[in-house]
């Protein structure tokens, strides 16, 4: 009877995630010394389920989506409106059904963005990922390294996907609708057509399976890439390095680039960088 009490709380302190999949829901014991998924305190019982998960990111992600958007807008649209006219890259005043069309779209794509993020904490609080939370695992180098290596990767992903949507078969049905506004405000950054949307968010459902990355670099990069698609939809031409004439600029994809691709489609499909536009002749130049 004692043999089998000992084989039991061997068991419980191995444990460290299981999965009750006819309710739908998380279980995760922290146990001390027990790994990445439950390291750092006493064991503790967490009980979350998958609509929660789903709901909290939907709240998180439309959430930032509206703070960094509207405020880019507020500030450049409304504040500063006047004031930096002469650096508008538009050929029209935005219109206001335009911009909620943007909005709905939005919406949408945190719908699927939602989905998708807690794929991977699932996966994640299984074991069955490559994220970890101790940044000495790696080096701290490789934070930085690994940051820079998926922004390329991501880069990469983008443009070839970005300019597979614009061929004439399938533009219809995956990209209209972010073009649907004309020229973009930052309301139009997340505004994708939800097989679009689906597509956006598989990189990360995909990298987190094939590279380490350190949960904090995950959520940087996440961030990076919600302000760097604003600052791509702004509108203007704000920082002289942002210009395609600057030797910085030449490498960047930002405003000056993303608004000529919304005029011309067989330009700029890059997100963050000019790399395979220069190499493929798909800038300007």
């Amino acid at each position: 009877m004692v043999s089998v009490r000992y084989q039991v709380q061997d068991f419980v302190q191995k444990s460290k995630v299981f999965h009750n999949h006819s309710i739908g829901t998380i279980y995760m014991l922290k146990i001390s010394g027990c790994g990445a998924p439950c390291a750092g305190g006493n064991v503790k019982l967490m009980d979350y389920s998958l609509l929660f998960y789903c709901f909290a990111f939907f709240t998180i992600i439309l959430g930032r989506y509206f703070i960094i958007a509207g405020g880019a807008y507020l500030l450049f649209y409304s504040l500063l409106g006047k004031n930096i006219a002469k650096r508008s890259l538009r050929q029209a005043a935005p219109m206001a059904e335009a911009i909620f069309n943007d909005i709905k779209l939005s919406i949408l794509s945190a719908v699927v963005f939602a989905v998708c993020a807690t794929f991977i904490i699932l996966e994640y609080k299984l074991g069955f990922t490559l994220l970890y939370t101790d940044p000495q695992k790696y080096g701290l180098w490789y934070l930085v390294f690994s940051f820079v290596g998926v922004l390329f990767l991501q880069d990469t992903y983008f443009y070839f996907m970005h300019r597979m949507f614009h061929h004439p078969l399938l533009f219809r049905q995956m990209h209209y609708g972010h073009h649907s506004s004309g020229d973009p405000t930052p309301w139009s950054s997340f505004a994708f057509d939800p097989p679009e949307a689906i597509l956006q968010a598989v990189f990360f459902v995909g990298i987190i399976f094939i590279i380490p990355l350190h949960l904090i670099t995950l959520g940087v990069i996440l961030m990076t890439m919600t302000v760097w698609a604003v600052f791509n939809h702004l509108g203007f031409y704000v920082f002289s390095w942002s210009s395609k004439n600057h030797w910085l600029g030449k490498w960047f994809i930002g405003p000056t680039y993303h608004s000529m691709h919304h005029s011309n489609y067989k330009m700029y499909y890059g997100l963050y960088f000019t790399f395979w536009d220069k190499l493929l002749g798909t800038d300007s130049e």
